[in-house]
């Protein structure tokens, strides 16, 4: 299934299950529980540069060569720790020949203050090659001959997003982290604030550059949790939003001494979108299911050139709940008392 079917997919479930949204529900938390998880995903990042007029236009496409991932996590009342790796005896992760080596590290935190939801995370990314061959050498043969590689281009990410569920009964943290189960299906707008620092490094033919982004938007989203079964153990939860934000680009090219060359700085307006579901099952012990999600950003660096930078991510988990040790959670009264937003 390609971006766009996947896309439309996702937007149908989701306007369909909004009309069956109903006006009760209950919320079981499960705060006063360790909750420890492993995820087996997908996590593709691609940068997509297209350039000349709309009936004659030219794609490049760059991917890491990293398609499986696993990560742990643990949750404890509100805070979510997910550490990610990509090993390399996952299926996927050994075609180094064609496409070269990347490495991808991913390290996050989410807190759950009231009705926000407050992401940070930093996200190291190396190694690229170029996807689309064949578009651009008609007799390049798959399989057989290798991808171009970018083994030095490494993007190193600083970011957060601060987000806030409109609706009383509504748990946004129920489909993030499964920290919580709604027993009652239903749906909410959540608006979103994002900010992030990225760090693009690269040499090619011996010459070093570099590259700054500042970017911040700020996206609209609903969210909907329908829940099935006479024992309400299995939900379906689309989402999907839109948004549009700013960016602060300074790119220049590092000499031998040290010194910068080539500088230039640009702004651009962007485009944000997103789509996702999450399917689940749940007990008051395990749980497990699985998400698809497609986060794009789309700007126009001049008239006849654009860059689109997708992330597609696609999950399968398997959890554990049980009370937390006596230690840990005398340790998190004492902070909480220090800290009361904990």
């Amino acid at each position: 299934m390609n971006l766009k079917s996947s896309v439309g997919l996702l937007f149908f479930l989701f306007t369909a299950l909004a009309k069956a949204q109903t006006d009760t529900t209950r919320i079981k938390s499960y705060a006063d529980q360790v909750m420890v998880r492993m995820n087996l995903d997908t996590n593709i990042d691609q940068f997509i540069f297209t350039e000349g007029p709309e009936d004659k236009q030219l794609e490049t496409i760059l991917m890491t060569n990293n398609k499986t991932r696993l990560s742990f996590s643990v949750d404890y009342r509100i805070i979510s720790a997910t550490l990610s790796i990509t090993p390399r005896f996952l299926p996927g992760n050994n075609d180094n020949e064609l496409k070269g080596t990347s490495s991808y590290t991913d390290f996050r935190f989410r807190f759950f203050p009231k009705k926000f939801i407050q992401t940070v995370y930093y996200k190291n990314i190396q190694g690229f090659y170029l996807e689309n061959m064949k578009d651009l050498f008609p007799d390049w043969k798959e399989g057989k001959d290798p991808y171009f590689q970018f083994p030095n281009l490494r993007v190193q990410s600083y970011g957060g997003s601060t987000a806030y569920v409109m609706k009383k009964d509504f748990s946004l943290k129920s489909i993030y982290t499964q920290g919580e189960w709604q027993k009652e299906s239903r749906g909410s707008w959540v608006p979103i604030m994002d900010y992030d620092l990225s760090i693009f490094r690269n040499l090619i033919d011996g010459q070093k550059s570099k590259e700054t982004q500042y970017s911040f938007g700020g996206s609209m989203g609903y969210f909907y949790n329908w829940v099935l079964g006479s024992k309400k153990r299995v939900n379906i939860a689309p989402n999907i939003s839109l948004g549009a934000g700013g960016m602060f680009s300074s790119s220049w090219d590092i000499l031998d001494d040290g010194s910068k060359a080539n500088r230039e700085n640009t702004e651009y307006f962007i485009f944000k979108f997103s789509a996702g579901l999450h399917i689940g099952y749940n007990t008051d012990r395990f749980l497990f299911g699985g998400k698809f999600n497609v986060n794009a950003n789309v700007y126009n660096e001049t008239e006849n050139q654009s860059v689109q930078n997708n992330n597609i991510f696609g999950l399968l988990y398997i959890g554990y709940r049980f009370p937390p040790p006596k230690v840990v959670e005398r340790n998190y009264d004492k902070v909480q008392k220090k800290i009361p937003i904990l």
